[in-house]
């Protein structure tokens, strides 16, 4: 028997419970891992409550990173003693031992560890197809990223550096702020304080942005429209403060674009998956991207980490450890 997190129905942080669990030898195509470390991400609270819909019961949770055990029928790609990251479904991340397709799994280089593989693989995932397939960002160009500060923000900051690219970035406080641009922001904007699209028409003088990376969702999605340039592409990836609601096609002023990626179409392909995820590993191997680990918790309390996470009190990348 093993331990992991279970939902038995949808809602606040209190229905995941930290029982104990019968994982079966992986079947075939699968990989039995156990993990060393579990990355918390929003996405998981959108399962928990039931804003994404799963079947019921379920585990919860979609990145860790740990080793290969045992591995099923025809399985080629790793095999028992691999040290492996992974970000995507199926749910059930949130726990010690935990069977799952083969193909979902990318080897480790020596140099990263586990807790730092737990933390950036769906998040520096998600930066690389943002950046390099949402929209290809260009050296001098200047973009708007909301939640500079966040998991996905402070990866964003260094990597968009890395590319030549002036950020700015909005933040719910001075530290988040100071945070933002310890990691690469140019300028950042406190939305509880400031007006947005008056402090990017002032940033840009004028010009607004080609491009904006919107996580937030229903809070902040009108000033992502208000701060595009023309033909300017509205990239809405999240729902931190809700979902965004319905709006009439008027809302993009006859030039704008809106597209609602996600990561998992992109790394469907095995091919697709091994290229975003080597490249991100070499971001991070050459020191571009380092991935700050802010948060720590024992699995057991992965409640309270969900507590804090919707909260708004976390910085950086968040791990559970097992």
């Amino acid at each position: 028997m093993t331990r992991a997190i279970r939902i038995h129905q949808t809602g606040g942080p209190e229905v995941m419970q930290y029982v104990e669990v019968d994982v079966p030898p992986p079947g075939p195509g699968e990989a039995q891992v156990r993990h060393h470390a579990i990355g918390l991400n929003f996405i998981d609270c959108y399962f928990r409550s039931g804003l994404y819909p799963t079947p019921l019961p379920s585990g919860i949770g979609t990145e860790g990173a740990g080793e290969v055990v045992a591995v099923g029928d025809g399985v080629t790609d790793v095999r028992p003693g691999d040290r492996v990251a992974y970000a995507g479904g199926p749910q059930g991340a949130y726990a010690e031992v935990r069977n799952l397709p083969a193909g979902k799994l990318v080897k480790l280089p020596s140099k990263i560890g586990f807790e730092t593989g737990a933390a950036m693989m769906l998040k520096g995932m998600t930066v690389q197809y943002l950046f390099r397939r949402t929209y290809k960002l260009q050296k001098g160009q200047t973009i708007l990223f909301h939640a500079a500060a966040g998991g996905v923000g402070l990866i964003a900051m260094q990597w968009a550096k890395a590319l030549g690219v002036t950020v700015i970035g909005t933040v719910g406080s001075r530290e988040k702020g100071e945070l933002a641009k310890k990691w690469g922001a140019d300028h950042v904007i406190l939305y509880k304080e400031e007006n947005i699209v008056e402090r990017v028409r002032e940033i840009t003088r004028g010009a607004m942005v080609p491009v904006v990376y919107d996580s937030v969702g229903r809070d902040t999605f009108q000033a992502s429209l208000d701060s595009l340039q023309p033909f300017g592409l509205m990239v809405s990836f999240g729902n931190a403060s809700g979902p965004v609601p319905p709006m009439p096609l008027t809302a993009l002023k006859g030039t704008l674009y809106v597209t609602r990626p996600s990561l998992m179409p992109h790394t469907e392909k095995r091919a697709n998956l091994l290229e975003i995820a080597g490249d991100l590993m070499k971001m991070v191997s050459s020191g571009k991207v380092k991935i700050e680990i802010e948060q720590r918790y024992p699995l057991a309390e992965a409640a309270q980490a969900h507590r804090d996470l919707e909260g708004r009190k976390t910085t950086g990348s968040t791990v559970l450890l097992p």
